[in-house]
């Protein structure tokens, strides 16, 4: 199982970004996945989830309306969209698979709003 988070950088606020999970090792087209995201200090939180099919979709209030979670299960990727950032979306990103109750975490990748 391998989840590889890409897409991470350093952004002004207002901008936008978009990070991707590759899934390999598991069937994806399977599974829900999520998005969370860990700030310095902070505990991990959830972000966004998307059923197998994508027919299901749920945000933190704290993203809604900002941020978009999408998937293409012909190439094993789960996406999130990432639109008027601000200085407190800083954080790791992180995307988690579950299916089949097993559960798997990719390794990360930053996000850091500022000027």
């Amino acid at each position: 199982v391998r989840l590889v988070e890409s897409g991470g950088g350093l952004v002004q606020p207002g901008g936008s970004l978009r990070v991707a999970c590759a899934a390999s090792g598991f069937p994806f087209s399977s599974s829900v996945m999520s998005w969370y995201r860990q700030a310095p200090g902070k505990e991990r939180a959830l972000v966004a989830t998307i059923t197998s099919d994508g027919g299901s979709i749920n945000y933190a209030d704290s993203v809604k309306g900002r941020f978009t979670i999408s998937r293409d299960n012909a190439k094993n990727t789960v996406y999130l969209q990432m639109n008027s950032l601000q200085p407190e979306d800083t954080a790791v990103y992180f995307c988690k698979a579950r299916w089949s109750n097993r559960v798997s975490w990719g390794q990360g990748t930053q996000v850091t709003v500022s000027s």
